[in-house]
């Protein structure tokens, strides 16, 4: 099932829908593993409810599918039919949806364990994070998680990118219920000496408990 969103213009994808075969294939060759293995240990047990934003050809997706967790995979461009194509035989709910506003995905008022943003964040303008912030915070279930990784290096032509840093980040998250868990840097996965990447974790507390019995 691919839910639809209607937008006449993503500034953030320029450059992605018309390379996405070649694209899909570079994501696919790089390992789950390897982009996210600093943070596994911080992802929730299956089965939990995920939310893959950006998920691109769906590799992230795709392995978190198979671990057993439920996952929706949101793409705006068409990489989303690359990723159908690619991993069809996965029980992988595929949205036509993009930040910062995920109206589809709010408008089925829906909450998440995990909330996976892979190298997104960074096509995102200072007004556009805001708002994607709120509409991302919106989505997390208490004691829920946003894992995100932020891109640091030189723009590819092309493509809309903007310097993000991962301490405003944290305090943007802040903002909106979501307290720092992790921060953390790792090396281009590619092996391009000029990339580095931010990792952070954040996470929305979980519901306090009830009061405890009233001494007589």
């Amino acid at each position: 099932m691919t839910l639809h969103a209607s937008s006449p213009s993503i500034p953030g994808t320029a450059g992605y829908g018309t390379e996405a075969t070649a694209l899909a294939a570079q994501y696919e060759s790089i390992a789950f593993v390897d982009v996210h293995r600093d943070v596994l240990h911080l992802f929730p047990q299956p089965p939990s409810r995920v939310v893959d934003i950006g998920a691109g050809s769906g590799r992230d997706a795709a392995a978190l599918a198979r671990a057993g967790h439920h996952v929706v995979a949101v793409e705006p461009t068409a990489l989303r039919l690359e990723g159908r194509r690619i991993h069809a035989g996965l029980p992988i709910e595929w949205v036509e949806d993009h930040l910062p506003e995920l109206a589809v995905l709010h408008g089925g008022h829906r909450r998440f364990d995990l909330v996976l943003l892979t190298a997104v964040w960074m096509h995102l303008d200072a007004a556009e994070r805001e708002h994607a912030m709120r509409s991302v915070a919106a989505l997390v279930a208490p004691g829920g998680r946003v894992v995100m990784s932020l891109r640091h290096g030189p723009v590819p032509e092309g493509r809309r990118m903007f310097e993000v840093s991962a301490r405003d980040t944290a305090e943007q998250g802040a903002r909106y219920g979501l307290g720092l868990l992790y921060s953390g840097r790792r090396e281009d996965t590619q092996g391009r000496a000029d990339v580095h990447w931010s990792v952070l974790v954040l996470e929305r507390p979980a519901q306090p408990a009830g009061p405890g019995p009233t001494a007589g």
